[in-house]
């Protein structure tokens, strides 16, 4: 199949682009020529990406496109093999481990399956955070834990049950109230509605807006739910896995608001959002008939 680029006009248009005039005070996160190797396997080549401050950024594509993987790299949990990762004009590259540690204390990071400490109750997961690095009186930390439990929809009476007794989605819940418990400059979701009912898909998507109204936050999204981007985002990338790319084609096939996606130039970015399997089942189909035959 014959891979398509986003056009120079469409790409001329890029939210990357149109942020490069500001200052860099108003730049949060800047991936430059970010690549990520594991052996002989590139998962992500020649990165560049701008998220100014305030704005949800949303990355979306199929399994296997890295998606996680840049989501791990913007904040340092991934080192790139190539390419400079900076967080408020910092290379985190260049911090040493107490430095890194006091960046990552303003990141809240709300995990795919919520990643409870199964041995902890309800009250010591939120706080954990918090006890860890900061001192905090008994009473300021209850009525903070209580606050965040209240923000996500959870009444007080879960704080004393263990993580096995609630239900997915509250789990999720509990780990976006644990996220966010120091109010973080920076929330990232890894797929934040994965596992979920399509109702408690977009309770987690209004937690995800109602955080946005009530304070300052950068946040980045990783999904494959559409319903998800196109309601929280103001900006969408989309990625294509490195593997099934030309040497020097582009990995971002787009790069521009939620409302571009449905008419996006390159056919690639329109079946993913329609969910269409269209010609990934053929390519799919010869890919295992070339195995069968080598």
């Amino acid at each position: 199949m014959e891979n398509e680029s986003p056009s120079t006009s469409q790409q001329a248009r890029g939210p990357a682009d149109l942020q490069s005039h500001r200052g860099d005070h108003e730049i949060l996160l800047r991936a430059e020529g970010v690549t990520v190797t594991y052996g002989q396997q590139t998962i992500l080549k020649d990165i560049n990406l701008v998220v100014p401050r305030g704005q949800t950024l949303a990355i979306i594509g199929e399994s296997g496109c890295g998606k996680t993987v840049l989501l791990k790299t913007l904040i340092g949990l991934v080192k790139p093999s190539r390419g400079t990762i900076m967080f408020d004009n910092k290379q985190l590259a260049k911090l040493d481990a107490k430095q890194l540690s006091q960046v990552r204390q303003r990141i809240g990071f709300v995990f795919q399956n919520a990643a409870l400490f199964d041995s902890l109750d309800i009250f010591q997961n939120i706080a954990f955070p918090i006890e860890q690095h900061r001192q905090c009186g008994k009473d300021d930390l209850n009525q903070m834990v209580l606050r965040k439990l209240a923000e996500v929809g959870l009444p007080p009476e879960v704080l004393r049950k263990k993580p096995a007794h609630l239900s997915g989605g509250m789990r999720k819940r509990v780990g976006l109230a644990r996220a966010l418990i120091m109010e973080p400059e920076l929330v990232v979701y890894d797929e934040p509605t994965t596992g979920l009912d399509p109702i408690m898909s977009d309770v987690i998507n209004e937690l995800i807006l109602r955080t946005r109204r009530s304070y300052p936050v950068t946040s980045v999204v990783v999904t494959h739910d559409m319903h998800t981007a196109r309601k929280v985002a103001d900006r969408v990338v989309m990625l294509y896995p490195r593997a099934r790319l030309s040497t020097n084609d582009s990995q971002v096939l787009f790069d521009g608001a939620p409302s571009g996606l449905e008419h996006a130039e390159d056919r690639r970015v329109r079946q993913f959002v329609r969910g269409e399997a269209g010609e990934r089942l053929t390519e799919m189909m010869a890919d295992s008939n070339l195995m069968q035959i080598n």
